[in-house]
C-alpha cells in the first residue's frame, strides 16, 4: 500500500465511526477505541484523539477519496466489516452499512458472503465455509480430497512418530534465550502435546501457530487468540479475513462453537490491540505459516535476534 494522505485515512475513519452509529444507540468504547486504534496503528493517525471530529461519509464519499487506490479500497471494507462485530454480536443494521460501502466501491469478497449468511440465520453454512477457509490457508492450497479430522491429527494409533516427539522435546535442553527453548516452553506451559505424539496436532499447523504465538508475544486467552489469529492474518496472505480473523472472532468474541478444537468465549476482542496486532503482522518479513517455512532452521537463533531481523515489533500499545 502506497502512503496514505489525510483525506483517504478520514474517509475510511468516518465510514467505520458511521458503521458504528448505524447500530441505532450511542457509540461504544470499544467503537471508538477501535477507530482510535485502527487510525494510529494502520493509517498512521496518531493526531486522531477524538472521533467526533471525523466527516460523516458516506458511500459516494469513500468511493471519490479512494477511487485510485483499489486495494486500500479492499482493504478499508475489511475494516468496516470487523466494526459491524465490534460489540460482541453480529448486527443487522451495522452490516447492512457495510454492504452499502462495498457495494459503492464494487467489492465483493467471501468474508462478507460469510457475515451476511450468518446474519441470515445460515449459521451451519457459516461454520462450515470458515473452517474450511482456516483449512486452505493452513495448507495455502484447496484443501479439496482431504479430511479435516484425519489431518488435524494425524499421529494417531500406528501414525505415533516416537521419534519426532524426541526432537521436539530435545528443544528444552537449548539455551534459554533461543526461538527453541521459548517454543518448548510455550508447549510444556500449555500442556501441548509435541508432533508425533497421539494427541498432538498435525506439525504443519501446530507447530506454526505455536511459533507465531511466540514471536508475536500473545498468550492463549480468548484475547491472545484472537489477536495472534490477527497477526497470522497480515502475516500470511491467504483466506486472511475467512479463514482467521472471522474465524477467531466469532469463536471467542460472539461465542459461537466453529468446531471442536479449543473452546469458546464471548468478549475477548481487545478493541486497541487488535488493530495493533493486524499492523505488527503487516510488518513481519517472514510468513511463519508459508509451507517453506522450517521450524528447525531457526530453532537455535536467539529468539530477540529473530524477532529483530522479522521486524517483529514489540506488543503492547506503541506512540
Amino acid at each position: 500500500m502506497r502512503e496514505i494522505g489525510h483525506r483517504e485515512s478520514d474517509a475510511i475513519l468516518g465510514a467505520m465511526r458511521q458503521v458504528a452509529l448505524a447500530g441505532g444507540h450511542a457509540i461504544s468504547d470499544a467503537d471508538t477505541t477501535s477507530v482510535l486504534a485502527a487510525g494510529r496503528y494502520l493509517l498512521r493517525r496518531r493526531d486522531l484523539l477524538d472521533i467526533g471530529t471525523l466527516p460523516a461519509v458516506e458511500p459516494s464519499d469513500l468511493v471519490a477519496a479512494l477511487r485510485t487506490d483499489p486495494e486500500l479500497a479492499r482493504e478499508a471494507v475489511k475494516y468496516l466489516a470487523v466494526m459491524a462485530l465490534i460489540d460482541g454480536t453480529l448486527d443487522h443494521r451495522k452490516l447492512a452499512r457495510v454492504l452499502e460501502y462495498s457495494r459503492a466501491l464494487d467489492i465483493e469478497a467471501d468474508y462478507l458472503t460469510d457475515l451476511v449468511e450468518a446474519a441470515s440465520g445460515h449459521l451451519a453454512w457459516t461454520i462450515a465455509d470458515l473452517n474450511r477457509k482456516n483449512f486452505d490457508s493452513i495448507l495455502s492450497r484447496s484443501s479439496e480430497g482431504l479430511d479435516p479430522d484425519t489431518w488435524i491429527l494425524p499421529y494417531r494409533g500406528d501414525k505415533a512418530d516416537p521419534a519426532l516427539v524426541a526432537r521436539y522435546e530435545a528443544l528444552g535442553q537449548l539455551p534459554p534465550n533461543t526461538f527453541g527453548k521459548a517454543l518448548w516452553d510455550f508447549d510444556k506451559q500449555n500442556g501441548y502435546a509435541f508432533p508425533g505424539d497421539p494427541k498432538a496436532l498435525n506439525a504443519a499447523f501446530g507447530t506454526a501457530h505455536d511459533a507465531t504465538h511466540v514471536i508475536s508475544g500473545y498468550d492463549t486467552s480468548s484475547r491472545g487468540e484472537i489477536l495472534v489469529s490477527t497477526f497470522t492474518a497480515s502475516m500470511h496472505p491467504v483466506n486472511p479475513m475467512s479463514g482467521h480473523i472471522l474465524l477467531v472472532l466469532f469463536i471467542f468474541h460472539l461465542g459461537v462453537q466453529l468446531n471442536d478444537v479449543g473452546n469458546t468465549a464471548k468478549g475477548g476482542l481487545d478493541p486497541d490491540e487488535f488493530w495493533h496486532a493486524w499492523a505488527r503482522g503487516a510488518e513481519m518479513t517472514v510468513d511463519i505459516f508459508d509451507p517453506k517455512w522450517n521450524v528447525w532452521d531457526w530453532v537455535e537463533k536467539d529468539l530477540e535476534d529473530l524477532r529483530r531481523e522479522w521486524n517483529v515489533t514489540p506488543a503492547g500499545r506503541q506512540g
